[in-house]
């Protein structure tokens, strides 16, 4: 009986399933920048079409991630991730077959809720697996692969869809889920979390209120900002986000406990995270088509041109994951971001109709440098900030925040794009591209600032040996009387 549970409890299986999982959740947010004109092109769609094929997967993902981790600590996280990996993988399956830009974006939208369920389990399956002390290693090693996809997007999606089509960019999830099942289902050791109760008020504030502000921003161009439905959007998620706030406060057992945030190591690294992902997926969706639409490249090429960016996770984070270790993960986070502020701000101030790709390659590859640092530390970060039977709440809220920070980077920078430029002419995309990459570049620098507000290695070590010898006393006291 001991050794099948210690084989499935493995932790070199535990890091090669879970790292594969994250993989295909994380690939397929940018896996279709580089495939926009083709899809367009196929399908039909304005660019507010295009905003959907990418914001209509990170929207239900980042809305239904800490429901998805808290079904997994309630019945089972192997369980859940299964459940999970299956829905992802048929919804793939559903996009590569889509007949029109509608079915489409539906299909992303279930997409996201597979990753939902699978992508917080990752983490904490993982946690679950592997001891403490090696802890950082495995993050880095996870972060490198979570890093790696979301970075090289661009360029399989490119790939893909310049030699076989853009629906390969789907269909390649397919192989990859049907694998990673049995592999799950005999490998992974199962394991629950708390128990509590499911938060359906909590999960229906905050989708009602992040769908009304992103449908809010991605329409604005369009129909106006002071248009009835954009209002109704922005204010009426705005009230939703704010209510599942006090809901937050106030609820026995809210799907995200607003005490957590009293913690200055989660509050820090869930503000950076979510600044760090408005600006880099706003800079990739826009910066991809530039390359194909402005500067001529294939998807092909354009993905290749961005590999000094797509390639530095795989060889930094790891290192990034072991160097946190040493000393600590908030200094090794705060230079990533300052990193990829750097990069976007380059990016800004060299980009023109005719730039060469000798005068973009310094901000791509300090850009690929500065997501490398970021991604690991961040992980262990989180992971660290709370107690073990909170980790799938941390895992889901953190994973969350990322992606509300990349939908509405989304929408918010093809906002400012749509405002200040357009598809016209190579100038005028310049025009437009110019000003949201500021944007970006000053947010991700926040999220530097956002950071450091965390505390230090030795003063989360002086907290929680206080915090042990509290409760150390507490029990003493308690069996004295």
């Amino acid at each position: 009986m001991n050794q099948p549970a210690a084989r499935r409890g493995s932790v070199a299986w535990a890091l090669v399933i879970t790292s594969a999982a994250g993989f295909m959740a994380a690939l397929d947010n940018l896996v279709v920048t580089t495939a926009l004109p083709s899809i367009r092109e196929d399908l039909g769609g304005a660019l507010h079409d295009l905003e959907w094929t990418v914001s209509a997967y990170t929207l239900t993902f980042a809305v239904l991630l800490m429901f998805g981790a808290a079904l997994g600590d309630r019945f089972g996280r192997r369980r859940l991730f299964i459940v999970g990996l299956t829905v992802f993988t048929g919804a793939s399956a559903a996009a590569a077959l889509a007949p029109g830009i509608d079915a489409l974006i539906a299909a992303r939208a279930v997409q996201g809720v597979g990753a939902a369920i699978m992508m917080p389990l990752t983490l904490t399956l993982l946690t679950a697996a592997v001891p403490a002390a090696k802890r950082g290693t495995a993050f880095g090693i996870w972060g490198a692969v979570q890093g790696l996809a979301v970075a090289s997007g661009p360029l399989i999606g490119g790939v893909l869809t310049e030699h076989l089509s853009w629906q390969w960019i789907f269909w390649l999830n397919v192989p990859l889920g049907l694998a990673l099942l049995p592999l799950a289902r005999l490998r992974l050791a199962e394991s629950h979390g708390t128990g509590a109760p499911l938060d359906i008020t909590g999960t229906l504030l905050a989708s009602g209120g992040l769908f009304g502000i992103v449908y809010g921003l991605i329409r604005g161009p369009i129909d106006g900002w002071t248009s009835l439905t954009v209002l109704t959007g922005l204010i009426a998620g705005t009230a939703l986000i704010g209510g599942f706030i006090r809901h937050g406060i106030r609820a026995k057992a809210p799907m995200l406990p607003m005490r957590l945030f009293r913690n200055r190591a989660f509050a820090g690294i869930n503000a950076a995270s979510l600044l760090m992902f408005l600006g880099m997926f706003g800079s990739i969706f826009l910066l991809s088509q530039y390359m194909q639409g402005v500067l001529g490249y294939s998807p092909t090429e354009a993905g290749l041109r961005m590999l000094p960016w797509t390639g530095m996770p795989m060889i930094v984070a790891p290192l990034a994951g072991a160097l946190s270790d040493r000393i600590g993960g908030r200094p090794v986070v705060a230079a990533g971001l300052a990193l990829q502020a750097i990069g976007l701000a380059w990016f800004a101030l060299v980009l023109t109709p005719d730039a060469s790709y000798a005068a973009q390659l310094p901000a791509l590859v300090v850009s690929g440098i500065g997501m490398a640092l970021y991604f690991a530390p961040a992980a262990n970060l989180v992971m660290s900030s709370v107690r073990p039977s909170e980790q799938g709440i941390a895992s889901g809220a953190n994973n969350a925040l990322r992606e509300v920070g990349g939908a509405l980077g989304v929408a918010v920078m093809a906002s400012i794009f749509a405002a200040q430029g357009g598809y016209q002419s190579g100038q005028s995309f310049v025009d437009g591209l110019l000003p949201a990459l500021w944007v970006g570049a000053g947010a991700v620098a926040l999220g530097a600032v956002a950071v450091l507000f965390a505390p230090s290695r030795r003063q989360e070590a002086r907290r929680r040996a206080e915090a042990a010898a509290e409760a150390e006393a507490g029990e003493k006291n308690l069996i004295a009387a």
